[in-house]
């Protein structure tokens, strides 16, 4: 609605608006200044072109539907009185509603890689795509921090499959590139939504929490999920504020562990190496996600305590490995900048490998491209520098996320880049990421510095990464993280994968 339309007496603005409210209205533009221009001459052709662009904005001027609000606060206020009327209004009986928050995931690279300008104009884009795939009746407002709520306005039916109809049509408005300074960028969203049959109270703002909630669950269950929301989900959600209390016991009494997602050589299928993730599979509540404990190990102070923990893990699970016949080249373990300002950390993973019985370059040290772009911390250069003198492999990890230059890579001894999946996501079906990666590959070469892709998740993905000449592949194309015990049965079934297809290629020839 215009912003002087609340100068205009109801009755008037009633009556205005039943003439200037549809948009076809404008249709009549053109005939109505011929009209003026042949009655009154130019006079009347300039008082028409000037008066129905005004009564319009007064009376017609719909509210854009899908517009971000101009706050969190009034987004939600938006959302939540569209939820409310169809909830308790009784002229609706028989009519329902429900909501669901969009959560755009890839921002934060389109950021790293165009600017946060481009992040706001992508999403932008989405809101506007968003809003053309919903009816005129739904409401789409922006939350902040790439989230999207929306309300469906009064329908008949809003049941599980209905809303799961709609969920994916969302995702696939989300999914189409977007052209930022000549490039398509992919962006991917998760879903939660809430039923009015599942909120857990009859408002508009217990809906919308819920929705929230289920969108937080979508998230933890990896990129494009969609949830709908359920009173075990709030239970989860109550426990997550808990967790500040609990993580030091955690990581103490071992509950916190590495799981382990294989790295794959796209050449042979052989299994190239292992990098090992936090997980928390706590046994009364089922496993808790790493975006909830991971944030309250760093608030506490205990990301260092972390990387003890899963160094300690990496190197057990390769000497088990060792001592089961299973050849597992290297594991990765993941550092951070904190972490790697520490100046006791090269003797202490010496003595860790000494105690271990391994030589360094079964071990990688997986350093996030921010930190080399960032560091002007001659510690953090020496650590590394040193960790690769005795012989330990160097990731840049999420490369092409942060602004490495050439002579950080060098600098830093960098052996492999881990290519961000923000490049690898639907490369098999975008010239752009084809041209993006191929350019990757061509400067690792030049450099001598070996690939990997991280987010595979298609086999499509996999083969075309191939094709482009990149080395390893990893994710969940491949396969999840899995915890150790685990590890052999699974590298043994891969290779029995392996040896089936070689035979049937012998077979063929």
């Amino acid at each position: 609605m215009s912003r002087f339309s609340g100068f205009v007496p109801p009755r008037a603005r009633a009556a205005g608006a039943a003439l200037f409210g549809p948009p076809q209205s404008m249709a009549f533009l053109p005939a109505i200044t011929l009209a003026a221009y042949w009655i009154g001459g130019e006079q009347a052709l300039l008082a028409a072109a000037l008066m129905f662009p005004l009564l319009y904005s007064l009376f017609g001027a719909p509210a854009a539907r899908g517009q971000p609000a101009a706050g969190r606060g009034a987004a939600r206020e938006t959302v939540v009185a569209l939820l409310d009327k169809t909830l308790k209004n009784p002229a609706d009986r028989g009519m329902t509603t429900a909501c669901l928050v969009v959560a755009v995931e890839g921002l934060d690279g389109l950021g790293e890689r165009f600017g946060t300008p481009a992040a706001e104009l992508a999403m932008g884009r989405v809101a506007d795509r968003l809003a053309g795939a919903l009816r005129g009746s739904d409401v789409v407002a922006r939350l902040g921090e790439g989230c999207f709520a929306i309300a469906l306005g009064p329908v008949r039916r809003a049941d599980l499959e209905t809303l799961l109809q709609i969920a994916g049509r969302l995702q696939d408005a989300v999914r189409e590139p977007i052209s930022i300074d000549a490039t398509a960028a992919h962006l991917s969203s998760s879903v939660g939504f809430c039923l009015a049959s599942r909120s857990p109270a009859a408002d508009g703002a217990a809906m919308l929490a819920a929705a929230e909630t289920a969108m937080r669950t979508a998230r933890q269950s990896g990129p494009g999920a969609i949830r709908a929301f359920s009173a075990e989900m709030q239970v989860a959600a109550d426990l997550r504020h808990d967790l500040a209390d609990e993580v030091s016991a955690a990581l103490e009494s071992g509950q916190i562990v590495a799981w382990f997602q294989p790295q794959i050589s796209t050449d042979t299928g052989a299994v190239t190496g292992f990098e090992a993730l936090a997980r928390w599979p706590q046994r009364e509540r089922g496993p808790i996600p790493p975006s909830d404990f991971l944030g309250a190990i760093a608030r506490a102070g205990l990301s260092e305590r972390l990387s003890e923990e899963m160094l300690f893990n990496a190197l057990s699970a390769l000497r088990s490995w060792d001592k089961a016949g299973v050849h597992v080249p290297a594991v990765g373990v993941n550092f951070s900048g904190e972490e790697l300002r520490n100046p006791r950390l090269v003797d202490k993973i010496r003595w860790e490998l000494d105690r271990f019985g391994l030589t360094a370059e079964r071990l990688t040290i997986e350093v996030l491209e921010n930190v080399v772009s960032d560091a002007g911390d001659d510690m953090i250069s020496r650590n590394i520098s040193a960790l690769s003198a005795l012989g330990c492999g160097i990731d840049l990890d999420d490369f092409g996320t942060g602004h490495a230059s050439i002579a950080s890579v060098r600098r830093f001894a960098v052996g492999r880049l881990k290519i961000d999946r923000s490049f690898v996501t639907r490369v098999d079906q975008d010239r752009e990421q084809q041209d993006m990666v191929a350019a990757i590959l061509t400067m690792a070469e030049g450099l001598g510095l070996d690939t990997l892709a991280e987010g595979v998740e298609t086999v499509g993905e996999h083969a075309m990464l191939a094709q482009l000449g990149c080395r390893h592949v990893q994710g969940f194309g491949i396969a999840r993280p899995i915890p150790f015990e685990d590890t052999i049965a699974w590298m043994l079934k891969h290779q029995e994968k392996l040896e089936q297809a070689a035979s049937l290629g012998r077979q063929a020839g």
